[in-house]
C-alpha cells in the first residue's frame, strides 16, 4: 500500500498523508471515521461484557460474595454507562459516519473536521472515565447518578458527571454536523419522502440528541459543582432539591432511550424489504411514526418517577402519556410485519436478527406498558422486572437490530460477506443466550428480588436463586455467542468471500457505489427519481405489471460516460481535532480533583487547538484526483486500508 503526501504550507498546513498510522489519526474521511467508532465500540463492549459477567457470577447464587460491595458497585455502575454511553450510542454513530453520505449521495458530512472531532471526544471521554479506577476508584452510584447520594466523595461520581460531559460534547458535534449534512447536502432529486428510512431516523435521533444533551449537561454541571466545590443544589438539609436531578436525568434518560432503539428501527427498515423481496409497508406510516416517538418521548419521564414525590396529578398525566407512545411504536411493528407479508423471504443472518429485533423489541414493549399503570408501577420499581424490561429493549432491540447492520453492510465497508454458517450460529445462540440471561429476570423482579444489591439475599427462596443461576447460565451462552461473532468478523476481513457490488438485491443509493466503498464515495453524483433508488435502476414493471430486470446500462438515470465527468474534491486531513480534544484531559481530571492550574491548563490547550483549527488552511490546494485513490492504483484510503 503506498502513501499520498505533498508538502505543508506554513507551520498550520494540513497532514496529507491518508496511509498508515498518521493517515487514520488524522483522517476526516467520514468513512475511516465509522470504522474507528466501530472498532472502540467492540472493545468497550467487551469489556462492558466482563463487567457483567463478574456481577453474573456474584449473583449466580445466594449470599456469594465473589467481589466486595464496594468493587460490585464500581462494577455494575460502569457496566451500565459502558453500554449507555460508550456502545449503543457510538455503534450507531458508526452508522451514522459510514451511511449518510452514501445513502443520500454526498461525498462527506457538512463538517469533516468535527466529525472527526466527536470521535476522538469519545475515544478521550472513554478512557477517562476508565482511568477512574486507578484514580480511586471508578464512579458506583449507578449508571443514572440520583443525587445527594452521587454528591458524596465515597461514590467517585465526579468523573461520571465530568466523563458524561465529555461524552455529551462529542455526541453534541456529531449531531449538528448530522443534522447540517442530511438537510443540506442530499443529491437531487433527494426530497425528504425519497430519503431511506434509516437517514429519517438518523435525522430523528441527532435532533433529539440536540434537545436532550444540554438537559443533562446542566444537571452533571450541577451534581459536579455539589460533589467536589461543596455547592448544594441537591442537598435537602440546605435548600437543595434532589427531585430536581432526577427531573432533570429523566428529561434527558427517557429521550436517551430513542435515541439508543431508533437508529436500529431505522436499520432493520432498510433490511426487512430487501430481504421479502417488496418495498417496505406504509413508509410514510413509519417515517411519521419515528417522528412522533421522538416528540412523545420527551413528555414521558416521570414514569421513572412515580415512587418519588411528584403528586397524582402528574402521575395521572404520565401514565397517559406513556400508554400514548405505544401507539407511533405499534404503527412500526405491524408494518414491519405487513413488509414481509406476502413476501419472498430469504432468512439470511441480517433477516433473522431483524426479525429477532422485532420479537425481542416487542416482547420489552409490552413489559414497558406496564409501567405506564401507577400501582403496577410501584410494585416492579427498583426491582429486577425493571431491568429485564431495559435490556429487552436496549440489548433485544437496539442491539439485534445494529448487529443485523453489520452484517448487512459489512460487504459494503469491505468487499467481503461476512460467513453465513457463522451468522447463523451466532444469530441462534445470542437469542437463546439473551432471553435465558433476562426472562427470568422479570420472575425475579415480581418475586421480590430488588436491583442494585452487591448480593442475593437468601431469605428470597430457592425459586429466585434457581432464575438467578439461569441468568448466570444465559450469561455464558451470550459470552460463547460473542466469541463466534468475533470469529466470523475477522476470519471474513482475512479471507471472506467476494462480496460482489450488490450481494443482497439491495434497494438504496449506498449500493449504487462499487464495494468496497470508493475513496470519493461516488464517481459521479447521483440524480434520484425514485424512492428506492437503486431498486429502480434494475428494476422496472413490464405491461403486465410483473417486476422485471432492466438491462444494464439502461436506466434513464445512469450513464456511464457521464462518470469522472467533474472535479471532485475530498476533505484533507488534519491534526486539530485530536490535538483539541486531548485538552478534555486536563480539563477534566481539574474538575474531578478540584485542581484550578489543571483546569486552566485544559482551557489553555482548548484554546489553542481551536487557534490552530481557525487557523489551518481549509484545503491544500486543488489537486485531488479520485483516480489516485482508486483500487486500479492501490491506495483507497477507506476502505483499502482496514
Amino acid at each position: 500500500m503506498s502513501s499520498t503526501t505533498t508538502e505543508r504550507t506554513g507551520y498550520a498546513g494540513r497532514p496529507r498523508q491518508r496511509d498508515g498510522f498518521v493517515g487514520w489519526i488524522t483522517t476526516t474521511d467520514h468513512k475511516k471515521i465509522g470504522i474507528m467508532y466501530f472498532v472502540t465500540v467492540l472493545v468497550f463492549f467487551a469489556i462492558g461484557g466482563i463487567e457483567s459477567g463478574f456481577i453474573r457470577w456474584q449473583l449466580g447464587q445466594a449470599e456469594q460474595s465473589v467481589l466486595t460491595e464496594e468493587v460490585y458497585n464500581q462494577f455494575f455502575t460502569m457496566h451500565g454507562i459502558t453500554m449507555v454511553f460508550l456502545v449503543v450510542m457510538p455503534l450507531s454513530a458508526a452508522f451514522f459516519n459510514y451511511l449518510i453520505p452514501l445513502m443520500i449521495g454526498a461525498r462527506d458530512v457538512a463538517f469533516p473536521r468535527l466529525n472527526a472531532f466527536s470521535y476522538w471526544g469519545y475515544l478521550f471521554g472513554g478512557l477517562f472515565l476508565y482511568s477512574s479506577f486507578a484514580l480511586g476508584g471508578a464512579p458506583n452510584g449507578s449508571w443514572v447518578g440520583y443525587a445527594p447520594l452521587s454528591t458524596d466523595a465515597v461514590s467517585n461520581m465526579a468523573f461520571y458527571a465530568v466523563g458524561i460531559n465529555i461524552l455529551g460534547v462529542s455526541s453534541l458535534a456529531a449531531a449538528i454536523n448530522f443534522i447540517v449534512t442530511i438537510l443540506n447536502m442530499r443529491a437531487p432529486g433527494m426530497t425528504f419522502m425519497r430519503m431511506p428510512v434509516f437517514i429519517w431516523m438518523a435525522l430523528v435521533t441527532n435532533f433529539l440528541l440536540l434537545f436532550a444533551l444540554p438537559i443533562i449537561a446542566v444537571a452533571l454541571f450541577m451534581l459536579n459543582l455539589d460533589a467536589v466545590f461543596g455547592s448544594q443544589f441537591f442537598e435537602p438539609a440546605t435548600g437543595g432539591d434532589p427531585i430536581l436531578y432526577q427531573h432533570l436525568f429523566w428529561l434527558f434518560g427517557h429521550p436517551e432511550v430513542y435515541i439508543m432503539i431508533l437508529p436500529a428501527m431505522g436499520i432493520i427498515s432498510e433490511i426487512l424489504p430487501v430481504g421479502s423481496r417488496k418495498p417496505l409497508f406504509g413508509y410514510a406510516a413509519v417515517v411519521f411514526a419515528g417522528a412522533a416517538i421522538g416528540f412523545i418521548g420527551f413528555g414521558v419521564w416521570a414514569h421513572h418517577m412515580f415512587t418519588s414525590a411528584i403528586g397524582p396529578v402528574a402521575r395521572s398525566a404520565f401514565a397517559l402519556s406513556t400508554m400514548f407512545i405505544a401507539v407511533p411504536t405499534g404503527i412500526k411493528i405491524f408494518n414491519w410485519v405487513f413488509t414481509m407479508w406476502g413476501g419472498k423471504l430469504r432468512f439470511t443472518t441480517p433477516m433473522l436478527f431483524s426479525i429477532g429485533f422485532v420479537s425481542m423489541f416487542t416482547i420489552g414493549g409490552l413489559s414497558g406498558v406496564t409501567h405506564a399503570i401507577v400501582p403496577h408501577n410501584a410494585q416492579q420499581h427498583d426491582t429486577y422486572y425493571v431491568v429485564a424490561h431495559f435490556h429487552y429493549v436496549l440489548f433485544g432491540g437496539a442491539l439485534f437490530g445494529l448487529i443485523a447492520g453489520i452484517y448487512f453492510w459489512f460487504p459494503k465497508v469491505t468487499g467481503k460477506m461476512m460467513d453465513e454458517k457463522l451468522g447463523k450460529l451466532h444469530f441462534w445462540t445470542w437469542l437463546l443466550g439473551f432471553n435465558l440471561t433476562f426472562g427470568p429476570m422479570h420472575m425475579s423482579g415480581l418475586l421480590g428480588q430488588p436491583r442494585r444489591t452487591a448480593v442475593l439475599p437468601g431469605e428470597l427462596g430457592s425459586t429466585v436463586e434457581l432464575y438467578n443461576l439461569l441468568s448466570s447460565i444465559g450469561y455464558l451462552v451470550l459470552f460463547g455467542s460473542a466469541l463466534v461473532f468475533l470469529y466470523n468478523l475477522i476470519r471474513s476481513i482475512k479471507r471472506g468471500e467476494a462480496s460482489g457490488d450488490d450481494p443482497w438485491d439491495a434497494r438504496t443509493l449506498e449500493w449504487v457505489t462499487p464495494s468496497p466503498t470508493p475513496y470519493e464515495n461516488f464517481h459521479t453524483i447521483p440524480t434520484v427519481t425514485h424512492r428506492d433508488e437503486f431498486w429502480h435502476r434494475k428494476y422496472a414493471e413490464d405491461d403486465a405489471g410483473r417486476v422485471v430486470p432492466v438491462p444494464a446500462g439502461a436506466s434513464e438515470d445512469h450513464d456511464p460516460a457521464a462518470e469522472h465527468d467533474e472535479h471532485i474534491h475530498m476533505p484533507d486531513p488534519s491534526y486539530w481535532p485530536l490535538v483539541q480534544t486531548l485538552g478534555f484531559l486536563p480539563f477534566g481530571y481539574g474538575l474531578v480533583f478540584g485542581n484550578f492550574w489543571l483546569i486552566g491548563l485544559g482551557l489553555v490547550w482548548l484554546v489553542v487547538g481551536m487557534y490552530g483549527w481557525i487557523i489551518e488552511p481549509l484545503a491544500e490546494g486543488d489537486d485531488d484526483d479520485p483516480g489516485e485513490h482508486s483500487p486500479a492504483n492501490g491506495t483507497r484510503a477507506a476502505a483499502g486500508a482496514h
